[in-house]
């Protein structure tokens, strides 16, 4: 019974021992989305996941990182193949590799620090050398050959950062305003050279027409002459005649008018 009774105790006292150690022990939650790097008196040992992780005080630090999509919002400035100033604003989703969280913030530091030291350099080095091998036109023609260029030079820039690329969207690309009040006038006067061509054929045409229909007024005058022979012509007076014999008066006396003798004398 003395027995029963000791290991009874012994038991409960175990049993708050190990209470008072969970409860003082302290401990670490790394959050959905993000790592947490270990470090011991300072030096970076790895990469903690979601969860709760134990720690030992005055030994164990812990930083956490965001592994989650981030979107950075860039404006750049380049130059083109043709020396146009070229203003672009880049969005760009990125994130941590989180299995390599560690690493980054040995190297770089925290999220703030990988934006300013290496997201926007990059993306500013990364717009300038591949702006410079197009012409103000042809990046205005050929922007999605300019965004798949941008794309991946920018991936292999980064990733040697231990970072992602997501994607890239280049929101606005625009240009100087000298460069756009040039292109409207010569736009202005593109149309002005159609217009001009326009009315040039519109009055080629019509006269090509004049030309035409004259020609073919005077054809059939020709054909007509040509057909109207006396017989035709005594048929449509005999088919317009009422009846009466039409008098011709002369010194003599007054006679009838023959209109054989009359229209054959007109055709000769």
């Amino acid at each position: 019974m003395k027995k029963s009774n000791a290991f009874s105790r012994v038991g409960k006292l175990t049993l708050v021992v190990l209470l008072l150690i969970i409860i003082f022990t302290p401990f670490t939650i790394v959050n959905a989305g993000e790592r947490g790097v270990l470090m011991e008196f300072g030096n970076v040992q790895r990469v903690l996941g979601e969860g709760i992780h134990p720690i030992i005080p005055l030994v164990n630090t812990v930083k956490k990182l965001s592994v989650r999509i981030q979107k950075q919002d860039i404006s750049t400035q380049a130059s083109s193949k043709d020396l146009q100033d070229v203003f672009t604003n880049v969005a760009l989703n990125w994130h941590i590799i989180p299995e390599e969280a560690n690493i980054v913030f040995q190297q770089i530091g925290a999220e703030t620090e990988v934006v300013d030291r290496i997201i926007k350099p990059a993306v500013e080095e990364v717009l300038k050398a591949v702006v410079a091998k197009y012409t103000a036109e042809e990046i205005i023609t050929k922007r999605e050959e300019l965004k798949s260029g941008v794309d991946n030079l920018l991936t292999a820039r980064i990733s040697n950062y231990h970072l992602a690329i997501d994607d890239i969207s280049l929101v606005n690309i625009h240009f100087s305003k000298r460069f756009n009040e040039a292109v409207e006038a010569k736009q202005i006067a593109e149309q002005q050279a159609k217009q001009t061509s326009f009315l040039a054929q519109k009055a080629t045409k019509e006269a090509e027409v004049k030309v035409n229909l004259a020609k073919g007024e005077a054809e059939a005058q020709r054909l007509l002459r040509e057909n109207l022979t006396p017989e035709i012509l005594l048929k449509q007076a005999i088919d317009k005649w009422n009846g009466d014999l039409p008098v011709v008066f002369g010194n003599d006396s007054a006679k009838l008018l023959d209109l054989r003798e009359l229209l054959i004398g007109r055709s000769k």
